[in-house]
């Protein structure tokens, strides 16, 4: 498989800078004033204690009448919350150009903006029906970790999305960028139970050029990558139509589901090239700030 983190990579991303739209779900009441933390003297709110925050912006008043860490936050601190939620299934690792390696990608330059941008970043890798959520991450300094978390992911199980993420943590309002192929029978409901945990819910449709317009030819033996399940059939002319049917059918019922759902659709195709990847999808998302 190719390497998602090359010197290609990190070359573009060093030009990189956008700050990603926000609404008052992302955790912030009417937008941030400044990205410097800690000279503001007005307060404007509280949210619950995070593994990693300074102590010393615990409010111990807080703590004794409700039995619970809370943090200040002041005009400046006002940060956005965002989770990138990896889809880390088996149907993700393939193509010529690896699916894989262009979600790495994405959610490599996603942790990038939101460390940049000074906000705090949530990593959460889905797989057989499990989470594992990196919480809390802040700074530039943590951008390594989240390289490394993501770097060393194999995509290797199956694709419970809905059972995933109720054993997530999402319990604050903020942004969700959900990185997927889509392959589950409840992506409706995936997307329900998102946006009633108060998220803005951005859905990277990760698909190779394999899976639109396959090439196979004579007969074939079909695997399920996830359940191990065959079929043995004759790519015909009518069969090759009958899938491109199919197709076009599930790609118009995610627009539609997302849609309803006022989830934001990105459509990826895992041969875009890097410059395309960071400039051309993920620019869909930015201020004019």
């Amino acid at each position: 498989m190719e390497q998602a983190f090359n010197s290609e990579f990190y070359s573009k991303l060093r030009t990189l800078r956008m700050s990603i739209a926000l609404s008052n779900a992302a955790g912030m009441s009417g937008g941030r004033k400044s990205k410097a933390k800690g000279n503001s003297v007005e307060f404007s709110d509280f949210r619950e204690y995070m593994l990693g925050d300074d102590i010393r912006r615990i409010d111990w008043n807080a703590y004794g009448r409700f039995d619970r860490l809370f943090i200040k936050l002041f005009m400046e601190e006002k940060e956005g919350l965002f989770h990138v939620i990896l889809d880390a299934s088996k149907s993700m690792d393939y193509g010529v150009k690896n699916k894989a390696v262009a979600a790495k990608r994405l959610a490599g330059a996603i942790s990038y903006i939101v460390l940049e941008n000074g906000d705090r970043l949530f990593i959460d890798i889905m797989k057989d029906g499990g989470i594992e959520t990196h919480r809390g991450m802040t700074g530039m300094q943590a951008f390594r970790k989240s390289i490394e978390i993501l770097d060393r992911e194999e995509f290797n199980g199956g694709g419970d999305f809905l059972a995933s993420l109720k054993r997530g943590n999402f319990k604050q309002h903020g942004m969700s960028f959900f990185i997927s192929d889509g392959y589950c029978d409840n992506i409706e409901e995936v997307f329900k139970y998102l946006r009633f945990c108060h998220q803005e819910v951005v859905f990277l449709h990760v698909l190779s050029p394999e899976e639109k317009d396959p090439t196979f030819e004579g007969t074939v033996q079909m695997v399920d990558c996830e359940t191990g399940a065959d079929i043995r059939m004759s790519m015909s002319g009518s069969v090759l139509r009958s899938y491109k049917k199919t197709y076009d059918e599930f790609i118009r019922n995610i627009e539609a589901v997302c849609k309803k759902h006022a989830v934001i659709y990105i459509p990826i195709s895992s041969d875009a090239s890097v410059d395309s990847l960071l400039y051309g999808s993920l620019s869909k998302l930015a201020t004019n700030n």
